[in-house]
């Protein structure tokens, strides 16, 4: 970051140097995946498995059973890339892309599944809320990942969100309260106007909650039933 500034979120470097042995004990997880994805999933597996490869994690694809499999090597050297072998895996598993799924093998990305679903009373509301994310031509989405600065797929009951941790959570934020009837173009507004005090230098140290907009939820007032006298 610039002028000096430390940021206390960024990881530090990692590399095979800094340990001296392989981890303890072997560390596997298994993801399954819809029938639906099994076509895909066949057709990229020798470049999932070459990515993976490349960490020193070995991996399996059953097309039968329809599961994904990966598990640590004695050449495994980082404890905590098979975490990340397992959040790769689950997002093949939620429709993302190889391309943006493998995102999540960097240090400093990191990625949620939201269960869009689990916020709403019925398919219909599901429906209406999820297309508010999408927007006209996808505008909303794009201007979403733009502003939090992270990766978003839409599929069926779930998000999938990839990116560095500040613009995750944001996001994460902006699509709940989306599906809690919170329209995203106020959050987006909010985005805005914290992208243009980030770059003045005297905004730094001072409270940004005085420059954003309040927003309420307000309810539709009840008519009134004609009493008669």
């Amino acid at each position: 970051m610039s002028n000096g500034e430390i940021d206390y979120w960024k990881e530090p470097e990692f590399d095979e140097s800094q340990i001296s042995s392989c981890c303890f004990a072997q560390s596997d997880f298994k993801i399954v995946f819809p029938d639906y994805r099994s076509s895909y999933l066949k057709q990229i597996w020798p470049k999932v498995t070459d990515l993976l490869k490349a960490k020193r994690i070995d991996c399996e694809l059953n097309l039968i059973e329809r599961y994904m499999f990966v598990k640590t090597t004695d050449k495994t050297y980082d404890p905590y890339i098979i975490i990340r072998a397992r959040d790769f895996i689950k997002l093949l598993s939620r429709s993302v892309p190889l391309e943006k799924a493998k995102l999540i093998l960097n240090d400093d990305m990191y990625c949620e599944i939201v269960k869009l679903s689990s916020f709403v009373s019925n398919k219909e509301k599901l429906i209406k809320r999820r297309q508010r994310l999408i927007g006209p031509d996808g505008s909303t989405l794009k201007a979403i990942e733009i502003l939090t600065k992270c990766y978003v797929c839409l599929c069926g009951q779930t998000a999938a969100i990839i990116g560095p941790w500040k613009g995750l959570r944001k996001c994460y934020k902006l699509i709940v309260d989306a599906m809690k009837n919170f329209h995203p173009v106020y959050r987006l507004k909010e985005l805005m106007i914290e992208r243009e005090l980030a770059k003045n230098p005297e905004m730094k140290d001072k409270d940004w909650s005085l420059y954003l907009p309040k927003f309420k939820k307000s309810l539709k007032p009840v008519g009134k039933r004609n009493s008669q006298s």
